[in-house]
């Protein structure tokens, strides 16, 4: 196989990769916004467990997205609290607002921060938590609780590392649920801890579930090459029987209900850059499931857990605690919850060893990162260092390149002596091959082993928000955004012009001829729509084998073969 027919290949690998993308952006389309009476129904009330006295009630399968309040609730009040990374409002039962102050949504000077969390009807993504109980009172994420000490803002203080913020439900039975929210500095994840006290005469039991509910939301940015029209948006979930596992917004009906009985895990709702999640304690057991109940707005898509089911004697009190990530996607920050799977949530690839590959570039860039400071150079640090590891294939490859180029005139004699007899053709350049040591196929395998790398390196260019807005140099403002100049897209096409000038052309066909003229072009329109960062790699990758190439044929072919009389 020569050079040429290996640009052909890695050409229409490309473009079936994009042709693939593409056919997941339409599957991926948001449902419109209208369901059968199955997701109707399921607007109903969660029933509660069964009261066995002494027993710790079980989570029943839920069917329904709003439980109802057993008791005539107060009404619900709503809190600001701030820290120096979020900006949240909630009321006992439902984080309905939060904006990432870090992350402005978009490049702009003067652009708002990211709103994660809100409640109108375009944009609607809300955290909620409530309990149930079978023949007796409790709270809801509707209503129920009320700020403890009539408190409606609490501010981080300088200094601080932390800040509590205090509900209370109490029941005409006696049974009293304090909830807790704590909120760390410069961390994401809140804290919510449930503390059930009986002051009454009768045992009282009940579940706690947790939620997550929204409506697909619009695309920011739309574009053939659009890295958020790929990445994942829909629900999210860990068990450690089946893993991650994940359903998008139209799959939540057509793939059948969910409920999964789990120990510990976590269940989120997942978009471009940023996600929130419930974690239950890793000894918790509960219920995962999904709906589909209509509200403002239209459908709205709803993933969550329930459990665990406590007992609580008169006299006595119970306790169970849970966290809810809130924020960006970032890799340290979700590691160091030392939680089982929940570094998936940065949704690197769909397959499994794309995203380990993704998740060790990202690892070797951040690295790199750590030494430069930028992570536009990170990127050109990780070229060099790929390149340097895979030295040895490539210098077969350019080797073997740079000797049939030197070969060139004894191929031409073949091709006239031998004419249109393919097969005779065909003989004699293998016996050439082999006498003078050339591997035909010697440029085939770099560029294979490159495949996965280029497409890991998208997926996790796209999804890394740690590269989000994040500048180069000049004009490159934003690595995960196309080049707006088109610079890197055109010095891409010189460089792989230059580069097929330097490879052999013996034994192509016109056909062949022609398209290989075009190629340069064709990649270089392809790759103006693509992020800037990844244009780079590419970019940096091509200049290093260009120069590679040209110092092997160099090296190897500075005196063309003679042909034989």
């Amino acid at each position: 196989m020569n050079q040429t027919r290996v640009f052909l290949i890695f050409a229409w690998l490309m473009v079936a990769t994009l042709l693939w993308m593409e056919w997941g952006k339409e599957k991926a389309a948001p449902p419109v916004q209208a369901q059968t009476a199955t997701a109707a129904a399921a607007a109903g009330s969660i029933p509660g467990p069964a009261a066995t006295p002494g027993a710790v009630p079980t989570a029943p399968s839920i069917a329904a997205a709003t439980p109802a309040a057993s008791a005539t609730p107060a009404a619900a009040q709503a809190v600001t609290v701030t820290t120096d990374v979020l900006k949240l409002v909630l009321d006992g039962g439902e984080m309905r607002q939060a904006d990432l102050l870090h992350y402005p949504s978009t490049a702009d000077d003067d652009s708002a921060p990211v709103r994660l969390f809100a409640t109108d009807p375009a944009n609607y993504f809300v955290a909620q938590s409530g309990w149930v109980s079978q023949g007796g009172q409790a709270p809801t994420h509707q209503a129920g609780f009320v700020p403890e000490g009539g408190k409606t803002a609490f501010t981080l203080a300088d200094g601080a590392n932390s800040i509590e913020v205090p509900f209370v439900w109490t029941g005409s039975d006696g049974v009293t649920i304090r909830r807790t929210y704590t909120f760390t500095r410069s961390n994401y994840v809140v804290q919510v801890r449930d503390e059930v006290i009986n002051a009454g005469t009768q045992p009282w039991q009940g579940f706690v579930y947790r939620q997550l509910s929204r409506v697909p939301r619009a695309l920011v940015k739309k574009g053939p090459m659009s890295a958020e029209q790929y990445s994942f948006q829909g629900a999210a979930w860990y068990s450690s029987a089946d893993k991650y596992e994940k359903r998008k917004y139209d799959d939540f009906v057509d793939d059948g209900p969910l409920d999964k009985q789990v120990t510990g895990g976590w269940i989120g709702m997942l978009q471009h850059h940023f996600f929130a999640a419930w974690i239950p304690g890793d000894k918790d057991t509960s219920t995962f499931s999904l709906a589909t109940p209509s509200g403002t707005g239209g459908t709205q898509y709803l993933i969550r857990e329930v459990g665990p089911g406590v007992t609580v004697a008169p006299g006595a009190k119970a306790e169970t605690t849970a966290r809810l990530w809130v924020g960006p996607k970032l890799v340290k920050a979700i590691e160091a919850q030392n939680v089982p799977g929940l570094d998936r949530a940065v949704d690197f690839s769909s397959f499994s060893i794309m995203a380990t590959i993704a998740g060790w570039l990202f690892w070797v860039l951040e690295w790199i990162y750590g030494l430069v400071g930028n992570w536009g150079w990170s990127i050109v640090g990780l070229v060099f260092l790929i390149k340097l590891a895979m030295y040895p294939l490539s210098a077969a490859q350019y080797k073997s390149m740079a000797k049939m180029r030197k070969f060139q005139p004894r191929m031409a004699q073949l091709k006239e002596r031998y004419g249109d007899d393919r097969q005779k053709l065909q003989m004699a350049m293998m016996e050439l091959y082999k006498k003078e040591k050339i591997n035909p196929v010697g440029g085939c395998l770099p560029i294979l082993l490159q495949m996965p790398i280029f497409l890991a390196l998208y997926w996790m260019l796209s999804e890394s928000v740690e590269l989000r807005h994040a500048p180069w140099i000049g004009w490159i403002t934003d690595l995960t955004s196309r080049d707006p100049f088109f610079v890197l897209p055109i010095i891409n096409v010189a460089i792989m012009w230059f580069t097929q000038k330097l490879n052999p052309t013996t034994g192509m066909d016109p056909m062949q001829a022609k398209m290989m003229q075009f190629m340069p072009l064709v990649f270089g329109v392809m790759f103006a729509f693509f992020p800037a960062g990844l244009v780079l790699y590419w970019v940096t990758n091509g200049a290093l084998g260009l120069l590679q190439q040209w110092w092997m044929v160099k090296k190897y072919s500075e005196e063309p073969a003679k042909a034989t009389t």
